[in-house]
C-alpha cells in the first residue's frame, strides 16, 4: 500500500489543532478547576455583598448553597451549549462556529471580572453559566473539525489534542491557584476572568484558516473552496484520492439532509454506533472521575499528607494527566483506539477497587495515593479524548452533528448527575461507594470490547460499512463478504438490500 505525502502532519494542521485546543478546550479544564482554590474568598465576597444589601448575612446552609450553584451551573450551561451544536454547525459551519462562539467567553469574563467592582454574586453565577454554554459548544466541535480535517492516519493524533489541553487547563487552575500567584483575596476576579486570554489568541489567528473541507464539499457542495482547503491542509502533492473518499460518501449520501437527533435515534442503520456512543460519554463521566477530582484532597489528607502540602501535590497530580494525555496522543496511531479506550477504563476499574480496599484496611493509606494516580493517569491515557474521537469516526456527515449532541448532552447530564448524587452515595455505601465506579469502568471496557472495531487509519465510509457487517450477522447470517456489502443510496448506511451504489473498498484513499 503507497502512503501518500498529503497524509504527513504539516504546519497548517499542527496550528489549527493547537489553537482550537488551547483557545477552546483548555477553557472547559481550565473552569473546572478554577473554583477550587478561591472558594474561601468567593463565599466571603458573596455573604459581604448580601449583608450590604440586606443588613444580614447568609447562614451556612444559604451560602453553600449559593457557591455550589455558581459550581454546577457550569455544568447547566454545558448541556445547554451541547443541544446547539447541531444547529451551529449545520450552519456556521465547524470553524466558524469556534470562531462565533469566542463571543461567549468575552461575555463571561467581563461579568466574572468586574464582578467584586459591581458587588454583584448574580455576575459570577451568570458569567460561569455563559462559560458552560462555551465549554459545551467547544467540547463537541473541536473533536468533530479537527476529526475533519486531519487525514485518516493522523485522526487519532489532532483528535487526542484537545483531551490534552483539558489537562493543561486543569493543571493551570491549580498551579495559578497557588497562594504565591493567584491564590490571594484579591486576585480572584482576575483568576477567573483570565478565561479571555487563550480565546482572543484564537479569535486573532483562527479566522485566517480554512473550513473542514468535508463540511465544504458535502454540505456546501463547493468544490473549488474543498480543494483550496485540502491545500491548505496537505503537503504540496496529489490530494485527488482524497477528494474522491470525500465524493464517494456524498454520493451516498446525496438524498439525505443533516439528520436530527430524534431522525438519529430512529434510524434503525446505526443503532450499534449510537449506542456505543451512548455507552462511552455516559461511562466516561460515571467512571467516577469527577468524583475523584472534586475529592482529592481529602484523600490526600486521609493518607496523611500535611495540610500545608496538599495543593502542592494536586499540582503534582495535574502534570500526571499532561504526560499521560501526551502518552495517549503519541501512541494511538501506533496502538488503536481499542487498547487505549479499554486499557484506561480497566485501570480505572482496579484502582477504583483500591480505594475502597485500601479505605477499609486503614493501614493501606498511601495505596489510595497511588490508586488516585493511577485513576486520573488511566482517565487521560484513553476514555478522556478517545469517546469525542470515536463519536466523529462511527458516523458520516448526514449523521455526526446529531451525534455529538447526542453524545454531549450525555456527557453533561452525566457529568451534573454525578456531582449531585455522589456526596449521598458516599454517605449511604461509605467506603464501598468506589466499587459501583469500578463496576462501571469495567462494564465500559467489556463492551467496547466485545462491540466497537479498531478505526485506525479507516475511512469514514469503511467505517460504516464494519457496522453495516455488524447489522447484518445480528439480522441474517446471509453474507459472507463484508467488502462486496452494497450501499443503499437512499441512507448510505449500508443496509443489506440491493441499492444503487456499489461500494468497492479497492476505490477508497489509500
Amino acid at each position: 500500500m503507497v502512503v501518500l505525502h498529503s497524509n504527513h502532519l504539516t504546519s497548517s494542521l499542527l496550528a489549527v489543532a493547537f489553537l482550537t485546543s488551547f483557545g477552546s478546550s483548555m477553557l472547559y479544564g481550565y473552569n473546572l478547576a478554577v473554583v477550587n482554590s478561591p472558594a474561601g474568598y468567593i463565599k466571603d465576597f458573596y455573604n459581604r455583598t448580601v449583608v450590604s444589601r440586606n443588613g444580614t448575612g447568609l447562614n451556612g446552609e444559604a451560602l453553600t448553597l449559593m457557591y455550589s450553584l455558581t459550581v454546577s451551573v457550569f455544568a447547566i450551561g454545558g448541556l445547554i451549549g451541547s443541544l446547539m451544536v447541531g444547529i451551529l454547525v449545520t450552519k456556521f459551519g465547524r470553524k466558524g462556529t469556534l470562531v462565533n462562539s469566542t463571543v461567549l467567553v468575552f461575555i463571561a469574563g467581563s461579568l466574572m471580572g468586574f464582578s467584586r467592582i459591581c458587588g454583584s454574586p448574580e455576575m459570577v453565577i451568570f458569567g460561569r453559566f455563559i462559560t458552560g454554554i462555551h465549554s459545551g459548544i467547544s467540547l463537541s466541535v473541536v473533536p468533530m473539525y479537527l476529526g475533519e480535517i486531519a487525514p485518516k492516519n493522523l485522526r487519532g493524533f489532532l483528535g487526542l489534542m484537545p483531551s490534552i489541553f483539558i489537562c493543561i487547563g486543569v493543571f493551570s487552575a491549580q498551579l495559578l491557584g497557588l497562594h504565591e500567584l493567584l491564590g490571594k483575596e484579591e486576585h480572584w476576579p482576575l483568576f477567573l476572568s483570565l478565561v479571555v486570554v487563550p480565546t482572543f489568541v484564537q479569535l486573532m489567528l483562527l479566522p485566517w484558516f480554512p473550513e473542514s473541507p468535508r463540511y465544504l464539499l458535502i454540505e456546501k457542495h463547493n468544490v473549488h473552496a474543498t480543494i483550496t482547503a485540502l491545500k491548505w491542509y496537505r503537503a504540496k502533492c496529489n490530494i485527488q484520492a482524497e477528494i474522491e473518499e470525500m465524493q464517494e460518501e456524498q454520493r451516498s449520501l446525496s438524498t439525505v439532509e443533516t439528520v436530527s437527533v430524534w431522525q438519529l435515534l430512529l434510524d434503525p442503520t446505526v443503532r450499534w454506533q449510537v449506542l456505543s456512543v451512548v455507552i462511552i460519554n455516559i461511562g466516561m463521566q460515571l467512571s467516577g472521575i469527577d468524583a475523584i477530582w472534586f475529592y482529592t484532597n481529602d484523600i490526600f489528607e486521609n493518607a496523611g499528607i500535611p495540610a500545608p502540602e496538599i495543593p502542592y501535590t494536586t499540582v503534582g497530580t495535574g502534570a500526571i494527566e499532561i504526560i499521560a494525555g501526551l502518552i495517549g496522543c503519541f501512541t494511538i496511531e501506533r496502538l488503536g483506539r481499542r487498547p487505549l479506550i479499554i486499557g484506561g477504563f480497566a485501570v480505572m476499574g482496579m484502582c477504583c477497587a483500591g480505594i475502597t480496599v485500601s479505605l477499609i484496611l486503614q493501614f493501606m493509606k498511601y495505596v489510595s495515593v497511588g490508586c488516585v494516580v493511577g485513576i486520573i493517569a488511566g482517565f487521560c491515557i484513553g476514555p478522556a479524548g478517545v469517546p469525542f474521537l470515536i463519536t466523529a469516526e462511527l458516523f458520516k456527515q448526514s449523521h455526526r452533528p446529531a451525534a455529538y449532541t447526542v453524545g454531549g448532552s450525555l456527557n453533561w447530564m452525566s457529568n451534573f448527575t454525578i456531582g449531585f448524587i455522589f456526596p449521598f452515595l458516599q454517605m449511604s455505601a461509605g467506603s464501598y461507594c468506589y466499587l459501583v465506579f469500578s463496576s462501571v469502568c469495567l462494564a465500559v471496557a467489556i463492551y467496547v470490547f466485545f462491540v466497537i472495531p479498531e478505526t485506525k487509519n479507516k475511512t469514514f465510509v469503511e467505517i460504516s460499512q464494519m457496522f453495516a457487517t455488524k447489522e447484518a450477522v445480528v439480522e441474517s447470517q446471509a453474507l459472507s463478504q463484508p467488502d462486496q456489502l452494497k450501499l443503499k443510496k437512499m441512507n448510505g448506511y449500508g443496509t443489506l438490500e440491493n441499492g444503487s451504489l456499489e461500494f468497492d473498498s479497492s476505490s477508497s484513499c489509500p
